[in-house]
């Protein structure tokens, strides 16, 4: 809350001055840095609202005991998000048991509970040790008729009371509207101002069921920061494929907070995932967001999520899928030798990870190739290794050749050069010679799944 008398910031209480103007001195050495023009953005300042525990507990697979809600709240604020939001305690006896638990862990993170616009809900919230309470209702047409049928002068008059409850026990709070881009605009702005007057930490739009595009979005958030003085939260719903989008559109356009959820899991395909944002927001400053959070632990907390609820990590998935640093195709790879910046945005040394130059296969280029007979200490000139890599792409026609396909290939190769049993261009020969070496292999039992390279 800010004491009477003091002016708030234009992008609420987050503020924008130190930010705004590292932004303007990042502009120079990166492309993707917030632009000068954008005054009202908070890319360069934001906070995550992570939202695992709560959201992600409504993905279809998920099912969290105490146990693995406390390791996964523990490993979120070793990463160093800045809220987590568990489930409401109104939800079960054991909700309210977990709530009071993660409250004891003594967590750098602030803890807050999600409830319904319900002062049942309020009350026994507040007794459970949280920081904060997210106060929530539908405001569109749809919900108001089929789901709480409550008019907007009975939601305001809720909202007043619930809200007035919630602070006078000295915590945060936070009023949502619920489907916030299919209600009325000036209901949603009428009701905002209702609550920013009495005092909320931020109020919250919600793309509840994704339909809004980042266009939208910034409308949205840009009328609601010329309207309130407090701080914007946003949840948005990844139905379109648009979350990523629209959260970093949102922090633009003066929001504050973002609600993520590990590998976006929740209701539905969820929400904006924790690692696709934050992906997002260091490719704007990188130097920012490796300041502000832990960024090698994000594959531990994916694997952990992961884990618990029995799903893979996308192989697309920003940063840690499986594929996130790979290179493949020749020109790519010669590039990325040369200065790994050509095809990558993100630097996989950040995060704790390597990148991988693939080279088994039709599309290498020999510079890849040289690489790797630089790795493995072998001494060929160009033109020779011109030549190995023309063999690598001729057996990769017919399978994609391993590794260690292609070391033996190299080695091979390498040997017979040596040796003098191969000169430049005698392709022939060097089929002989591979033939000889794999049935040379079989007779010692050396094969360990039958891969090394067989002409084609």
């Amino acid at each position: 809350m800010v004491p009477v008398g003091e002016t708030r910031p234009i992008n609420g209480v987050n503020g924008t001055s130190a930010n705004q103007v590292q932004a303007t001195q990042q502009q120079q050495r990166n492309p993707y840095a917030p632009r000068y023009a954008d005054f009202l953005s908070n890319v360069s300042n934001f906070k995550i609202i992570e939202s695992t525990l709560r959201e992600g507990e409504q993905f279809a697979n998920a099912f969290f005991d105490t146990k693995t809600k406390i390791a996964i709240a523990k490993a979120l604020d070793a990463f160093g998000v800045d809220y987590i939001e568990l489930t409401s305690p109104a939800a079960s006896e054991q909700s309210r048991l977990d709530c009071e638990a993660i409250c004891k862990l003594g967590l750098k993170a602030k803890i807050l509970t999600h409830i319904r616009c319900h002062m049942d809900d309020a009350r026994i919230a507040v007794e459970t040790g949280v920081d904060g309470v997210d106060v929530v209702i539908g405001t569109s047409s749809f919900l108001r008729e089929f789901s709480h049928g409550k008019d907007m002068n009975y939601i305001t008059k809720t909202a007043i009371e619930v809200i007035t409850f919630v602070k006078s026990k000295g915590i945060e709070v936070r009023f949502s509207s619920e489907d916030s881009f299919r209600s009325d605009l000036v209901d949603l702005l009428s009701i905002y101002q209702t609550v920013d007057k009495i005092g909320v930490n931020r109020v919250g739009i919600a793309d509840t069921v994704g339909c809004a595009n980042p266009r939208q979005v910034y409308d949205l958030v840009r009328t609601l920061r010329g309207v309130v003085g407090c701080d914007i939260e946003i949840h948005l719903h990844n139905d379109t494929g648009m979350a990523i989008a629209n959260a970093y559109t949102a922090l633009e356009a003066g929001a504050t907070h973002i609600d993520t959820s590990v590998l976006g899991i929740g209701e539905r395909v969820g929400i904006t995932p924790l690692g696709g944002l934050v992906a997002c927001l260091y490719a704007a400053n990188p130097e920012y967001v490796k300041a502000k959070y832990n960024l090698p632990m994000l594959r531990e907390i994916e694997n952990l999520v992961a884990e618990a609820v029995e799903v893979n990590i996308p192989f697309m998935n920003p940063i840690t899928g499986y594929c996130a640093f790979t290179h493949k195709a020749g020109i790519h790879a010669k590039a990325i030798l040369n200065n790994p910046s050509t095809y990558e945005i993100l630097k996989p040394e950040d995060f704790g990870l390597t990148r991988y130059v693939s080279i088994g296969h039709r599309l290498t280029g020999w510079n890849a190739v040289k690489s790797r007979v630089e790795q493995l200490r072998l001494d060929l000139t160009d033109d020779q290794i011109k030549d190995a890599t023309t063999k690598i792409k001729e057996l990769a026609d017919v399978r994609t050749q391993s590794m260690e396909d292609v070391d033996t290939v190299l080695r091979v190769y390498h040997s017979a050069v040596i040796s003098g049993e191969l000169k430049l261009g005698d392709s022939r020969g060097f089929d002989l010679l591979l033939k000889r070496h794999r049935d040379s292999s079989v007779s010692r039992g050396d094969l360990t799944n039958g891969t090394v390279p067989v002409a084609a």
